[in-house]
Order: C-alpha cells, then structure tokens, then sequence
C-alpha cells in the first residue's frame, strides 16, 4: 500500500515538473527523394492541419495532388502556397468540394479527374471530418446526421466511387482513412461513433478491394499540434498527460501516410496506425487517456486534428 501510494506522488510529481518544461516544435526526420513520383492522390479536407501536411510531403515525394476544402478562394489559395514550396507547377490542384454533400461526391470526383489531364488518381485520402460539442443528453438528431455525413458517409461513398474507378482503369492505388484515437474509447458521441465506423469500414474495404490490387489501410492520429488543439501561436509542444510528454506533429502523421501509400506499405492491408504517443496502450486507457481528454474539453475542444475548419 505504501509503495503504491510513493509510485503514484512520485508520478504525479513527475508530470507537474513536465508541465513547466516548454517542448518547442521538434526536428522531424523525413524520408527524402521520389517515393511517389508519378503518383496522384486526392486529399479531403486539405487546407489545413495533417491534410495539408500530407499534401505538402506527398508534393515533395513527387506526387502530383489535389485538395480540397470547402470554400473556393481558401482552397486555390493553399494549393498555391504548397506548388510554391514545392515548386510543383503543374502538378498541384484545388477542388472546392463539402463531404456533407453526398449527391455531389461523383461529380466532384468527375471534376477532379478533368482537373488533372492524362494523370489517374491512384491515391485517396480520406482526411476531412467534423464534429458536435454537444455532449450526452444535449446530442440533437442533426447533430448525429452532420457528423455521420461527412466522416462516415462520405468516406464509403468516395472510397467506394475511387474504388470503382480505379478497378475499371486496372489501378493498383491506395485508400488511406483518416481515424482518430478516439477509437480506442467508448463511443458516447457522434464523433466517437464516426471513428469507430470508420475503423470498421476500413477493414471491410480492405479484405473487399485487395483483389483488385487497392490497398485499404487507416492512420489514427492521438492529439496532434493543429490550430485547432494549440491556439494563440503558442509553440510548444508539451502534453504531460501522455507518456512521450507531448502533442504530434502534423508533419510525423504525413510522414507515416507517405509511407502508407507508397509501395513500402503494399503488405498493410486493413492496417490503422495508431499515431498517438503512447496513448493507445493499456496503461494510458487505465490511467491518461481520460486526463487528455478532459484538458481537451476544458479548452473547448474534443477532437485529435483539425483540418480545413472541421475536426478529424
């Protein structure tokens, strides 16, 4: 009784001198050359956050992509600042498209498809989502039907759109889904529902489109250093409550989704990558994850990304 009463001040004491130890943006490894040159991946929710950080390290790998987001001018605007950056004229593009619209999704996947000339989409990244901060007993049904639109529904009908396309033009592309560490927790919310589905539709379109030579696989970021989680331009990066000490970054989950989709990731089929710091083990389930989750809900905030306005 008494050593578990010493381990547990002492690893309090641990956490409370971690708080006031500033982790400023840290030095991110990337794989470097073509990885996927003469690929072409459409990225949902692409503006912003982790879907902006992929577009920027598929751009540099040699990808050509296509974003999108919701508002026209913001969407051309960032496409223009990542061709810059990777000086990929020609080989960066912008699609005004809203994932809440499911009759468009086909014609917005038509669009694209003009959009980029004799190039074939062989990647789609199924990144844009948002969220309700209603929480249990003030949930609404338009709540639950908003939510399960855009991170859910518009995430079957797209993969299940870029599927068809890619098997009738003998395609071996990727689909890579969005989850969230919110899946390793029980579901009380549409948020939380959404990425458990989401999970499951992964699976499903990976043991159905592996025949076919489409790899399905999902990356489940824990809580990522966005605009939407750090605020104000503060720049540190400390998060006592999981066991590596601190949030993501974007640019470590793009990393991984490069890796994901490119032909190194070939032998994942059905596979999420849980991309959260130690949150997703049994010891943080027992004991941190709940503090995490309630620092994000004193900040008014629920979600682990936030990309192109929405959360993810």
């Amino acid at each position: 009784m008494i050593r578990r009463l010493y381990r547990g001040v002492k690893r309090s004491a641990r956490n409370t001198l971690r708080r006031f130890k500033k982790i400023v943006p840290v030095y991110v490894p990337v794989l470097q050359g073509d990885l996927l040159k003469g690929r072409c991946a459409l990225i949902t929710g692409g503006t912003s956050g982790i879907g902006y950080a992929m577009a920027n390290r598929f751009l540099a790998m040699g990808a050509s992509v296509i974003i999108t987001g919701r508002e026209k001018e913001r969407t051309e605007q960032k496409a223009k600042e990542l061709s810059a950056a990777n000086d990929a004229g020609g080989r960066t593009f912008a699609l005004q498209m809203d994932n809440g619209d499911l009759d468009g999704i086909e014609e917005k996947f038509k669009v694209a498809l003009e959009m980029i000339g004799d190039k074939k989409i062989d990647i789609l990244v199924n990144n844009a989502g948002t969220m309700s901060r209603n929480g249990l007993g003030k949930i609404s049904a338009d709540d639950i039907d908003r939510v399960l639109r855009v991170n859910l529904e518009s995430a079957l009908l797209l993969s299940q759109t870029a599927a068809k396309y890619m098997r009738e033009n003998r395609i071996q592309g990727n689909i890579l889904n969005v989850c969230s560490s919110s899946s390793l927790r029980p579901a009380v919310s549409p948020y939380n529902l959404s990425k458990w589905a989401l999970n499951g539709l992964t699976l499903g379109l990976a043991k159905t489109l592996i025949p076919y030579g489409i790899v399905v696989n999902a990356i489940a970021p824990g809580p990522t250093a966005t605009p939407f989680l750090i605020k104000d331009g503060y720049d540190g990066l400390e998060l006592p409550s999981l066991p590596n000490g601190r949030y993501a970054t974007a640019e470590e989950i793009a990393g991984m989704a490069a890796v994901m989709v490119s032909g190194m990731g070939r032998t994942c089929v059905g596979t999420t990558i849980y991309m959260t710091g130690g949150g997703g083990n049994d010891y943080l389930r027992r004991r941190s994850v709940r503090n995490v989750w309630i620092e994000s809900y004193k900040n008014g905030c629920l979600s682990a990304a936030s990309h192109d306005g929405e959360a993810v």
